[in-house]
């Protein structure tokens, strides 16, 4: 019973911490979506150059996508003329962070934690485009027909918006006018939808982990930290889960004792990889790519949490301390996990009840 009360108090901590910035971060994505064409991302990648590389890497990082749902973006591109280096640049830059990722990073790590992960996350980035661009100038490689039948739903915005060239796109953005319902349209219903799944199995694992992971593991590992880091990385790089849902289990690993290096590790490893991913990578752009794509991933992420451990050991800062569990939860935080959680349910039951309703 009392692992129990455990587990739903850290559910709750988890949620009053994360939600408001989520909602809101949900609500300027969907603003950036209503006003930005999306012309503009594919017109500037190109050339096998640094440029391209950089631009796709800046590109990538607003936007509030996640590892599978980039997938159709980035083949996008890739047949819009990008080079290999801007593709991968952008597949890797984009899952990790984005807008509603970002907000919710600060709400639960902090300034210092978020700047840290965006910095990182646009060197790995911009590394792997640049060595894919320097090592491996094969044949190019035809753009894959990628079916979601038997994957991770991508994000709506990307299979109709991305489909059309980019003078057609260039034609129907330039009249395209602002509209509230379809900003919120798309945060509430396409974005949320997508990440709804995720996002519930993040907040339940976190709070699992905070529960019932045993003293004597969260010692063992705290003294051992070089084995967290190889299970960080081993369990991230294979597994689907999006950039806000990998919060909540982040926070709860360095909450049980394991460094905040080994939980960046998972942050950062986790939603740039997955094995749906890789296989298209390997597919559109070629074995060398991605053993570039994997090598870069993961010894950057290994580097940057090293770096971060360092940079707490210099401090002399506790990197429990930075983490806002909303132990005395405001009124804002705690209505907007009322509505963080009403909404994922709803999307959770959705297709169980249009199964009902069809029987």
């Amino acid at each position: 019973m009392e692992i129990i009360l455990k587990f739903i108090h850290s559910l709750i901590e988890l949620s009053n911490a994360m939600a408001p910035y989520i909602l809101f971060g949900l609500i300027f994505a969907g603003i950036l979506h209503e006003l930005v064409p999306t012309s503009i991302v594919t017109k500037h990648l190109g050339k096998e150059n640094i440029s391209s590389v950089i631009k796709s890497t800046l590109f990538g990082i607003p936007l509030p996508v996640c590892s599978c749902g980039v997938i159709p973006l980035a083949t996008s591109i890739k047949k819009s003329g990008a080079s290999k280096g801007a593709t991968l640049s952008f597949l890797i830059s984009t899952p990790i962070t984005g807008v509603d990722s970002i907000l919710a990073t600060y709400g639960i790590f902090g300034w210092i934690f978020t700047i840290y992960r965006i910095i990182s996350s646009m060197i790995i980035a911009i590394v792997a485009g640049i060595l894919t661009n320097l090592l491996d100038k094969g044949k190019e490689n035809v753009a894959p027909k990628f079916s979601f039948a038997n994957s991770v739903k991508p994000a709506k915005m990307t299979m109709s918006s991305f489909s059309a060239t980019p003078i057609q796109q260039s034609k129907k953005t330039s009249l395209k006018k602002f509209s509230i319902k379809k900003t919120l349209r798309y945060s509430f219903a396409t974005l949320l939808g997508d990440i709804s799944k995720p996002l519930f199995i993040g907040l339940i694992l976190g709070a699992i982990i905070t529960a019932a992971i045993p003293q004597n593991l969260s010692e063992f590992l705290t003294q051992y930290a070089w084995l967290a880091y190889l299970i960080a990385i081993v369990i991230a790089v294979p597994m689907y889960v999006c950039a806000t849902a990998s919060l909540p289990i982040a926070a709860a690993l360095m909450l049980s004792g394991v460094s905040a290096g080994a939980a960046f590790v998972f942050l950062s490893a986790g939603p740039a990889t997955n094995i749906v991913t890789m296989g298209v990578v390997k597919k559109m752009l070629g074995k060398k790519s991605l053993f570039i794509y994997i090598g870069c991933i993961s010894i950057g992420s290994l580097l940057f949490g090293l770096g971060l451990d360092y940079i707490f050991s210099i401090s002399n800062i506790n990197p429990q301390s930075i983490i806002n569990t909303a132990e005395d939860a405001s009124l804002i935080a705690m209505l907007s996990s009322i509505v963080l959680w009403v909404c994922i349910i709803y999307f959770l039951a959705k297709p169980y009840a249009k199964k009902f309703i069809n029987k």
